[in-house]
């Protein structure tokens, strides 16, 4: 992972974090969608180059189980 600027940092760290609270909610509530997207949102940040590509796949990834839950 090379991280070029301490904004790509903070939002590796900021996706990451959200990451986690998403894991933690989808494992007690045993929604393995969410549990899944939370374990996408940790583990992205790593294989995604660039600031602009982090933010729009981080928000969509944030919105999916939500658009999920509601078209399925």
């Amino acid at each position: 992972m090379s991280l070029g600027s301490g904004t790509e940092l903070f939002a590796s760290l900021v996706f990451g974090t959200i990451g986690m609270g998403y894991f933690a909610y989808g494992k007690k509530q045993a929604n393995f969608l969410v549990l899944g997207t939370g374990v996408a949102l940790m583990v992205y940040p790593y294989l995604v180059p660039g600031l602009a590509m982090m933010v729009i796949i981080g928000i969509g990834l944030m919105i999916f189980p939500f658009a999920a839950a509601r078209f399925l």
